[in-house]
């Protein structure tokens, strides 16, 4: 069976997400088997694996760091929150239905044994699994039926190393507090901290570490340093939506629905010289890009309501009929139709109507389409330029759309599971979307949307770059891996692994 160690956190985006994907690549790098592991996400972002199952996209990060195969086994429950009470709860890849916060509490320890085949599985054929918390090990309103935190490590006698964030300050009560609020057989489990995100000079800190030490009784393994490291975010914590980019001389705004999910489609345009990738959530922000994007949502109906108190769609609207392009991803592309439908009670119930920068019809089914496809863009009209441009991606939605009028088929494309062939999506004018995930994640397809943008606003894109979007990021987990081994205590964290727990 594999060793293990724990990456636990005093707070939600202290960096255990980076830090676990971190010790991946390290562990690889060295010549380990190495997996991630969380038990349970609660996360928008999910991604669709070869078996048309669905899982948390940080753990798709971490298992890409480890250089294996993503798999359901790393994160065998996935939450995704409806509202501020209720999530869908996914296990093993399947959607198992939607629960209020309190039932699901009172549900979860059932799913333990799921937890625990999918961790032995992942144990039998790995040297090392790398396992990361969720939030922090010290709420204590949660302790008693934690199954991802202190409950977590307790089932699997992992060893935890503890991470806080000294960006948000307050790092020493942090640490201290926390270790403070754990039973004394879970303090004994924690077996390294660290300090992560500091910027400045580490001499001034280094009384604060003795004081640290001293009063934890647990050894500081490393002072990890602010990173500028282009790796996928977990979710909305992440900072790329409060970044101010300067407008580049191709211009692209991505409206930050309330419920945003797989902003991670968007990531590579952030890579390529003289584009500017913008997310906006006012009327004021909006300005003039050359083309706005809806993203996916996890509750369509509901920010599509947003969108109208928040007077964005009429943004999006009056920009369109300045010949804007208006491109729409899964719940985005929705949007965009005429009418939508939930007669099953998938969202909220009932039928409204859409932005009507499409004519297409939605309505919300019980079941979810899961599955990894490939294709390429019809391309006519307006989009002619996108023709035959090839890209790979993944379909996850619960409705079905119907085209209608003088709406035109936007991509055709392949089931990688099914092997059936369709169209999907649909444009009209300067209007278009589709269900498919992770179409930019090619570098052709991604510059493909920059030429066209480029044509229409008159301007020369040639010396514009994409980037191989895998190759850059294998380049950021290398880099990632070689700054965490300047400032952990490797020799240290790899003593915590053989030894264990005591």
């Amino acid at each position: 069976m594999a060793k293990v160690i724990m990456v636990q956190g005093t707070m939600s985006n202290a960096g255990k997400s980076l830090l676990t994907a971190g010790l991946c690549r390290i562990f690889k790098q060295d010549g380990y088997r190495v997996a991630p592991f969380k038990s349970q996400n609660m996360a928008l972002n999910s991604f669709i694996t070869k078996e048309g199952l669905e899982m948390g996209r940080a753990q798709v990060m971490q298992a890409e760091a480890a250089g294996i195969e993503p798999s359901v086994l790393m994160n065998p429950i996935l939450l995704k929150p409806t509202n501020d009470v209720g999530s869908q709860v996914i296990v093993n890849g399947e959607v198992i239905g939607t629960m209020s916060a309190r039932d699901y509490f009172k549900y979860k320890k059932q799913l333990i044994p799921d937890i625990m085949k999918a961790y032995n599985k992942l144990a039998e054929d790995n040297d090392i699994i790398v396992i990361e918390g969720a939030g922090s090990p010290a709420e204590i309103n949660l302790k008693s039926d934690d199954i991802v935190n202190m409950g977590m490590a307790k089932m699997v006698n992992a060893p935890v190393l503890l991470v806080g964030d000294i960006d948000r300050g307050g790092v020493f009560a942090q640490l201290i507090g926390t270790v403070m609020l754990l039973e004394p057989e879970e303090q004994k489990m924690v077996k390294g901290l660290i300090i992560n995100k500091f910027r400045g000079d580490k001499t001034i800190l280094d009384p604060g570490i003795e004081m640290l030490e001293e009063r934890a009784g647990i050894p500081v393994v490393g002072v990890a340093p602010y990173l500028q490291i282009q790796v996928e975010d977990e979710d909305s914590l992440t900072e790329r939506f409060d970044t101010n980019h300067e407008i580049g001389q191709i211009d692209i705004a991505v409206i930050r629905l309330p419920r945003i999910s797989n902003f991670t489609d968007f990531n590579p345009f952030e890579s390529i010289e003289g584009v500017s990738l913008r997310y906006v959530k006012t009327p004021s922000e909006l300005k003039n890009p050359d083309m706005i994007i809806l993203p996916g949502t996890k509750n369509t109906m509901e920010d599509l309501k947003w969108l109208r108190e928040s007077g964005m769609e009429v943004m999006i609207l009056k920009a369109s009929a300045n010949d804007t392009f208006v491109l729409g991803i899964c719940g985005g592309y929705q949007m965009m139709g005429e009418t939508l439908s939930d007669p099953y009670h998938v969202e909220a119930g009932g039928s409204m109507k859409g932005i009507g920068l499409l004519p297409i019809d939605t309505v919300f089914e019980k079941a979810k389409t899961r599955t990894q496809v490939v294709g390429t863009y019809l391309g006519s009209d307006s989009f002619a330029s996108m023709k035959q441009t090839a890209f790979h991606g993944y379909e996850i939605h619960m409705g079905q759309t119907t085209l209608k009028n003088d709406a035109a088929y936007f991509v055709k494309i392949k089931d990688e599971i099914t092997g059936s062939e369709r169209e999907d999506g649909a444009f009209y004018k300067n209007a278009c979307g589709t269900y498919v995930h992770g179409l930019f994640d090619s570098e052709e397809s991604a510059m493909a949307i920059v030429k066209l943008l480029g044509m229409k606003k008159g301007i020369d894109v040639s010396q514009m770059k994409g980037v191989n979007f895998a190759a850059f990021k294998e380049s950021q987990y290398d880099l990632l891996a070689a700054e965490l081994r300047k400032h952990l205590d490797m020799n240290a964290i790899y003593k915590i692994l053989e030894e264990g727990i005591d």
